[in-house]
Order: structure tokens, then sequence, then C-alpha cells
């Protein structure tokens, strides 16, 4: 279980660790290049996007054949992301490697992909722990990654900087082979099936707290991605110097370590479901109290503390109940569906930023969608109930 836990852990340092700096690229990328802030946040919406929709279909792979064949080839097409993100001469081409590229080997190394291992090899009573502890390796990666990106970029040039990066990413696909696991290169799943993926699919649509849980990880998304990627411009706007952005991305990453360790552990006391509505209620106040008080580096920190606290507390909680509810069989493609809507949130708060300061000159209206979806997400999830599903007798013939 260590084994699993630690290459767990290092794989989501390193792949949310580099991803959470990307808001640092915007205006250094923007304006060398000449582009608009629009063309730069599209990208990281479509790479968003395309890490949500590939989600689904890695996670039934990763399901039926094991994380280590994903992992492998999620780092290779992350370090070619990568690369062409720093050499693309044209938004179209920027676009392609930073957006479908880098969100196709997301997909592959990040949340769906590692719980679906961790929903196999821990035993039930600690998995919310399991899963917290790893989120908690996410937000360590967050924390370390970010200020050393930012000191790769003055110190090597944005370009070379992601170069270095894609070299490192690499790493991830060492740290796969701590995660292979028992039936990996025999040509057969994991585990007898005794659903298939139809019949899981049409059991999860029906169920009403999935589709609760789906739709509260939209606001999720919208609100993570609004601030990773915006914040630092937003604060650049309003004369702040480049360390308080770099300082702010570090301390959410900090005390997001706490978060969802926390998180993960009071999950195995606490209603899940209640949990997750005060997250995102909690949100919602504290975005209110950032905007009504006198702007400085301190009210900014406050605010990256307390959001770092809630940041990713809801994806052991989300992922936990889903096992909880449907077991572990088609944990990955679950998680990847629910995390579609993480990602479509994620699109529209990265997307919107740019077009919104871009048509508006400023980011107002995006800050107001903040709170009104964190109140939202705080409803949505009270009706979401974590008791088993109750199925009838199932054949035992395995099932693809």
């Amino acid at each position: 279980m260590l084994q699993v836990l630690l290459c767990a852990g290092m794989v989501v340092t390193l792949s949310m660790g580099i991803r959470h700096g990307f808001g640092l690229w915007l205006q250094p990328i923007t304006q060398d290049m000449g582009w608009s802030r629009e063309s730069f946040s599209l990208a990281i919406a479509v790479q968003n996007m395309a890490w949500g929709i590939l989600g689904i279909f890695v996670g039934i792979l990763a399901d039926r054949w094991g994380a280590f064949k994903i992992l492998i080839a999620g780092a290779a097409l992350y370090a070619l992301g990568l690369a062409g993100m720093a050499l693309a001469p044209t938004t179209w081409l920027f676009i392609l490697s930073t957006g479908l590229v880098i969100g196709a080997a997301q997909s592959g190394t990040t949340y769906a992909v590692v719980y679906g291992v961790l929903g196999r090899q821990i035993p039930a009573a600690r998995r919310s722990w399991a899963m917290g502890l790893t989120a908690a390796a996410g937000s360590f990666g967050q924390f370390f990654m970010v200020p050393v990106e930012g000191a790769l970029i003055a110190q090597l040039g944005w370009s070379n900087a992601l170069l270095a990066l894609a070299l490192v990413v690499l790493l991830i696909g060492v740290l796969a082979f701590g995660l292979r696991e028992p039936g990996f290169g025999k040509g057969q799943a994991l585990a007898p099936r005794t659903q298939s993926v139809r019949e899981a699919l049409k059991e999860a649509l029906g169920h009403s707290s999935f589709v609760f849980l789906t739709l509260g990880y939209f606001v999720c998304g919208f609100q993570v991605m609004f601030i990773g990627v915006h914040m630092p411009s937003y604060l650049k706007d309003f004369g702040m110097a480049p360390q308080v952005a770099s300082y702010s991305l570090a301390l959410i990453g900090l005390f997001n370590i706490f978060g969802t360790y926390i998180a993960g552990n009071l999950g195995q006391q606490l209603p899940k479901q209640y949990l997750l509505s005060g997250i995102y209620g909690l949100r919602a106040l504290a975005t209110v109290l950032f905007l009504l008080a006198p702007l400085s580096p301190w009210s900014v920190y406050a605010y990256a503390a307390v959001m770092g606290f809630l940041w990713l507390s809801t994806v052991p909680l989300t992922n936990g109940i889903l096992a909880q509810i449907f077991g572990v069989q088609h944990l990955s493609m679950l998680g990847g569906i629910t995390f579609f809507s993480h990602q479509l949130g994620s699109f529209m708060g990265i997307w919107l930023g740019g077009y919104l300061y871009d048509s508006q000159g400023n980011y107002d209206m995006l800050w107001y969608l903040m709170i009104v979806l964190g109140v939202a997400g705080a409803l949505i999830n009270l009706p979401v109930r974590e008791t088993a599903i109750a199925r009838p007798a199932l054949a035992t013939t395995p099932k693809a």
C-alpha cells in the first residue's frame, strides 16, 4: 500500500503542479507573441475540455487494463505538449499543443486514473483518507512547482522554461512502474466484470446523487481555473508585483495540502455531501469578503490561503461518494464523467475570463459569477446520498 500511495502522490504532484502554474505564462507569452488574452485563455480552456472529454474514455481503458500503459502514454504526451507550447509560432498550433495534446496527457496522468488504482488497491475503510492524501500531494505540487516555474521563467525565459518542464514531466513514466496492478499485460481485465460499461453508465446516469455530484463539480472547475489562470493578470492589472501572484498561487497549494488531507479524513467520519456543500458555500463567502476588502498583498494572501484550504477538498469527497455508491469496478470511468463536468466548468471560467476582459476591460462579471455559482454548488450537493446502490442479483459470467 505504501508504494502505491507514494507513486500515486508523486504522479499527481508533477502532473497537477505543472498545470497549476500555467497562469504565470499568460502575460509573457501574449506580450512576446502579440496575442490576445482570449487566445491564451482559449488554449487553456480547450485543454480542460480535452482533458474532460478524453478522461471518460481513458477511464474506461484504465478500469479494464490498469493504469500503467495509460500513465506511460500520458507522460510522453505531456512532454510533447509542453514542447509544442514553447515552440508554437501561431495561435492555432499553440491551441493544438497546449489545448489538445496537454489536455489528452492530463486525462491519463491525474485523478481519474490514479484514483482508480487507489480504489482497487486500498481497503474501503481507508479509501477516503488515501484519496485525500493523494489530493494533498497534488496540492504540494502546486505549492512547490509554481514558485519553481516562476523562477524558471525569470532565469530561462518563458520558452526555455517550458522545455525544461517537458523533461521533468517524463518522470511520470518512471513512477508508473510503481502503480502496476494484478492482471497487467495478461490480456485480461483487472477483475471479473459483473457489470458491463453500458450497464454501469445507465445505472449512474439514472441515479440522482450522481447527477447532483456531476453538476456540483462544474462549479468547482469554474472557480479554481478562473483563479488559477486569471488571478496573476488580475493582480498585475492593479499594479501588484509579479511575485504577489506567484506567492498567492503557492499559498493556495500550501493550504490545499491541509484542506484536502483534512477533507479526506473527515469524509471517513461525517456525511461527505454536507462537507461538499460547506466547501462551496465557504468559497462564495470568501469571495464576497475578498471583493469588499481593500485590495492589498495581504488581502490577496488571506484570500489565497482560504481558497487554498477549500481548493481541491472536493476531489476526495466526490470520488469517495462515487466509490461508496457504485463500487470500484468502473470508478475511473464514473470519475471521468463527473470530471468532464468539472472541466466544462473550467472551460467556461478560463474562456469567459479572457473574453469578458477583452470586451469589458475588467474581470468584475467573473467575480460575481464565482459567488453565484458557489451558492448554487452548496445547494446542489445537499440532496446527495452516500448509500450504496441496491442491485438485483447479478450473473456470475464476467462482462466486458
